[in-house]
């Protein structure tokens, strides 16, 4: 596989298993009835925020780039940011309207 190929794929698997932790409930529960076990401490915590566990999936997954240690890191960081963006593309905004003042005999 070219090396492009590796890096959509990577990111790709990063983003799926980031929100899977993060977001889903996986099947049976599993992931839920995890994120529910791990409380409040500073590994539930980390399953709670994306972009925080995107860093930790997409390091592992910056092995099938690069073997050097800076090239390492620098896809580590690179798959993980991409990750990023793509959640917040996949993520709906938030709209905020306007109250209707509305007064009797209107």
């Amino acid at each position: 596989m070219s090396d492009y190929t590796l890096l959509i794929l990577s990111v790709l698997a990063t983003w799926r298993v980031t929100h899977l932790l993060a977001n889903e409930d996986g099947p049976g529960g599993i992931i839920f009835k995890a994120r529910v076990r791990l409380g409040n401490g500073m590994v539930g915590s980390l399953m709670d925020c994306f972009n925080c566990l995107s860093f930790w999936v997409a390091a592992p997954a910056a092995f099938f780039l690069t073997s050097d240690l800076f090239s390492w890191i620098v896809a580590w960081l690179a798959i993980s940011g991409a990750a990023c963006l793509l959640e917040q593309m996949t993520v709906k905004p938030i709209v905020v309207q306007r109250p209707h003042n509305s007064f009797e005999g209107e």
